[in-house]
């Protein structure tokens, strides 16, 4: 292909390289997507969340064959101390409607869904092929080099999709690595249990889907979040925290997800269940302060690679696929025009993505993310440890007093954080929230 020139060149089949590519390919752009793995989503073994909204935005009718596993219809969040957990939950019948807005997908299966899309739409994938370089020409980005060959392939624009750990931008000195405290480590696995049993115990209904999400102990004071989600005939459960935080504890991610499995809480809707699937994998954490440069001469970033995650609602694929399907059309938008792949140009992407919910959501939410790695402690182990200890003594009924054990749940408020410092989390919170 060395003596090929592309419209664009998209690194990437995942969430958002594959949205990119199908948004350009679909409106006749000449594009070549590289992948490094076997196939797209073959690195991909989770289960996940995907938002149809986003995706009808892409492919409408994806609905009539996309690989989807279950509808979502209930939410639990959890907040967990070693033996129990207090939470909230909400279920409404009105999720099983036509055209369901959620649905748990298994990554490995939906992203060659995807990508086969982008392929019917006219794009070049090439699979197991790693971009090893960007070649830049007075220092506009004109294409890519890979592991295949060293001759430049010609674009003239190169979509960077590498994912939160990608590489190529940093080499290129075109964004920086990004640091420990702004990436968490997750491990995940895929539990199968017959679809029958699946329903039983989580009280669906055909292709109904539940998603328990938790924090608390499970993470051994380390910001995390733990997480569980129902697909057809198997549960997609994992756990996640910053790789700064498991730097400095020296925590073994595999135990955590081996102590989460075995909560009182979790340990019976796994139970008789057959592992065949374990993976990790890095999540942008950093929120709106950790966004790299977004654009420059000949290039532009996405997804994971963008830090495009909202962390505070759990939402990273629709932000990979909005920024995918936003920069497609961007570059579309200045080809059409006649226009250079300039940084001025390119521009264009970032206003688009700035007036998207996607820059909004997570700008709302910027200093979120600081709250909790630096009070990861408090947020994470001391009140999960007080609210269990609170409903505790609100359920249990002994012979003592009413008064005396709401004196006694006040008192361990106070005595763990102070009135001061328990004034000082909420306004923080609070502010954090707004």
């Amino acid at each position: 292909m060395s003596g090929e020139k592309f419209d664009a060149i998209v690194i990437g089949a995942g969430m958002a390289g594959n949205a990119a590519a199908y948004t350009m390919a679909s409106r006749g752009l000449k594009v070549l997507q590289l992948e490094r793995g076997e196939y797209p989503g073959s690195k991909n073994v989770q289960g996940a969340i995907m938002y149809a909204n986003m995706l009808e935005k892409i492919i409408p009718n994806f609905r009539d064959d996309a690989p989807l596993e279950r509808h979502l219809v209930e939410q639990r969040f959890w907040m967990m101390d070693d033996t129990s957990h207090v939470g909230i939950q909400y279920r409404s019948d009105d999720f099983n409607e036509s055209t369901p807005e959620r649905y748990t997908i298994i990554r490995a299966q939906f992203d060659r869904w995807f990508s086969r899309k982008v392929r019917e739409a006219g794009a070049t994938v090439l699979c197991e092929t790693t971009a090893t370089e960007l070649a830049q020409e007075g220092g506009k980005v004109i294409g890519v080099r890979t592991d295949r060959s060293g001759d430049v392939i010609l674009a003239d624009t190169v979509v960077l999709a590498e994912g939160a750990n990608g590489l190529l931008g940093a080499r290129a000195g075109l964004r920086r690595t990004p640091t420990s405290e702004n990436v968490a480590l997750a491990v995940k696995e895929i539990h199968f249990l017959p679809e029958d049993v699946i329903d039983q115990r989580f009280g669906l209904h055909g292709n109904e889907g539940c998603v328990i999400e938790a924090a608390g102990t499970i993470s051994r004071g380390m910001a995390g979040l733990a997480f569980l989600y129902t697909n057809k005939e198997s549960i997609s459960l994992g756990i996640g925290c910053l790789v700064s935080d498991f730097a400095a504890t020296c925590e073994s991610p595999y135990e955590l997800l081996e102590a989460f499995k075995n909560h009182p809480s979790i340990k019976h809707l796994i139970a008789d269940s057959e592992v065949k699937e374990y993976a990790a994998h890095l999540i942008p954490e950093g929120g709106y302060k950790a966004i790299p440069a977004l654009f420059g001469d000949g290039w532009v970033v996405v997804g994971d690679a963008a830090q495009l995650n909202n962390a505070v609602h759990r939402e990273g694929s629709n932000l990979a696929m909005t920024s995918g399907r936003i920069a497609g059309e961007a570059i579309f938008d200045v080809k059409s025009r006649g226009g250079r792949m300039t940084k001025r140009n390119l521009a264009l992407y970032k206003t688009m993505l700035d007036d998207s919910f996607v820059i909004k959501d997570l700008k709302k939410y910027k200093d979120m993310p600081a709250l909790l790695h630096t009070n990861s402690r408090n947020f994470f182990m001391t009140y999960p440890k007080l609210m269990s200890e609170a409903s505790k003594n609100f359920m249990r009924v002994d012979g003592t007093p009413k008064i005396e054990n709401e004196r006694a749940t006040t008192a361990a408020f106070i005595k763990a954080r102070s009135r001061w410092g328990l004034v000082s989390d909420a306004v923080r919170l609070a502010m954090a929230w707004r």
